[in-house]
């Protein structure tokens, strides 16, 4: 079969990464990639936005799968588009994908199907969002409504800062059209984590629990960022911890979308605060997380396209899940600045090196060619991944990676997996 994979972060390398393992898969393409995937997959440069182009392409190449990665595509109805002309893709409709694209839409979700979360108030006006911030005090949560690359949420530690968030969010509109309203939500505490699952719209499976760390600096310090590293599996996801998210959360998630007339097809990610034992929701994402994808599908030993024709035929219920039993951990080597503003084109060197160790990968993010060189085009620019027989070994694997690997400006956090060791 032909798979066509869309995005070109390290999520989409570990995707292309996982099919390239399936017998079922003869050709796998992928728009637009990055220097990484082009080594297992066909890279076309065509944007995640381009849909009609993307749409000639499958139609031309007779693409059999079509896997999306990133949720901007997802949200702008890629998927409609696809299957209006008989094509088949693995991925949420635009009214499924609201779940994620609009905070708003989520959180009123919630609250009508009962899926426990913070408290929370909608703002359209800047001066009541500001007034509300000083009645209520700090530490306070401000979400811009719609996409901004997992950077749309401040966690404010002060009444100042979340005041300086919401001018950024809706007055200086850092992000956009995404801040024309904003979500003010209190502050849970306790640990978070990350739950994610395949389903067809009826039938759930569950994946392996994993923990990513937004934080751009160790001990969560800093700004929000796409994702610094990521573990699977993670501890505070007890089974019994397990059972109250598949029970509170995902089933009446799917079974809420499926009533709203949004039957929902695809990856569901739920970002969860883990508080005495009792799951809450952060926020709902209409695709696989980035990177949690990474250790995840280093774990997963069933085939990947295999489940996605079972969510797009509707037979999930048939299939089961296979998990390695080792651990998996995943360090991102992000550019200088990042996440503010970075240089790109920095060579990067050690890569070969690091091929020959057993047990780990390389997945690329922001990568490029230039004068046949592999350089920096991104943010967050790899993710290096190994399993080990628990998070300890996986851990010390991944840095022993890292430490091989080098370009200017390059910086991670040294305490990927810490939280899981003192557990």
């Amino acid at each position: 079969m032909k798979v066509l994979v869309i995005g070109g972060g390290g999520r989409e390398h570990a995707i292309v990464w996982k099919l390239a393992q399936s017998k079922k898969v003869e050709k796998i393409y992928c728009c637009p990639g990055n220097a990484g995937i082009s080594e297992l997959a066909e890279c076309v440069d065509i944007s995640v936005n381009d849909h009609e182009g993307l749409v000639n392409f499958a139609k031309y190449e007779w693409i059999d799968m079509t896997i999306v990665g990133p949720e901007a595509p997802l949200s702008k109805g890629i998927v409609d588009v696809f299957e209006k002309r008989g094509l088949r893709i693995m991925g949420p409709t635009k009214a499924a994908a609201e779940i994620e694209a609009s905070k708003v839409f989520a959180k009123e979700f919630m609250k009508k199907y009962n899926i426990p979360t913070a408290e929370y108030r909608v703002f359209t006006s800047y001066l009541h969002a500001e007034e509300y911030v000083r009645m209520k005090g700090a530490p306070i949560v401000i979400k811009a409504d719609g996409l901004a690359a997992g950077k749309g949420v401040i966690v404010a530690k002060t009444v100042d800062e979340a005041i300086e968030a919401l001018k950024k969010i809706m007055k200086e509109r850092v992000f956009g059209d995404a801040g024309e309203r904003v979500v003010v939500e209190e502050c849970l505490t306790g640990e978070e984590a990350s739950y994610l699952v395949f389903t067809d719209g009826d039938t759930i499976l569950p994946m392996a629990s994993s923990q990513d760390h937004k934080r751009v600096f160790d001990n969560d310090e800093g700004p929000n960022t796409g994702g610094m590293g990521a573990y699977s599996p993670a501890p505070v996801v007890t089974p019994e911890v397990e059972e109250k998210i598949i029970e509170k959360v995902m089933k009446p998630a799917i079974r809420g979308l499926k009533r709203e007339g949004r039957k929902y097809r695809g990856v569901l990610y739920a970002g969860l605060m883990i508080k005495e034992g009792e799951p809450y929701v952060l926020e709902f994402n209409c695709r696989f997380g980035d990177p949690e994808t990474q250790p995840l599908l280093t774990r997963l030993n069933t085939d990947l396209l295999e489940i996605a024709m079972a969510i797009t035929e509707g037979r999930l219920s048939t299939m089961m899940l296979e998990w390695k039993p080792e651990a998996s951990v995943c360090v991102v080597a992000a550019s200088g600045g990042y996440p503010g503003s970075y240089e790109k084109g920095k060579p990067i060197k050690g890569l070969d090196r690091v091929k020959e160790l057993e047990d780990v990968v390389v997945f690329h993010a922001g990568t490029a060619f230039k004068d046949g060189q592999i350089v920096t085009s991104g943010g967050r620019v790899l993710g290096v991944t190994a399993l080990g027989k628990d998070i300890r070994q996986a851990r010390d694997r991944a840095y022993q990676a890292l430490g091989m690997i080098e370009f200017e400006g390059m910086h991670y956090r040294k305490d990927i997996g810490l939280k899981a060791l003192k557990r």
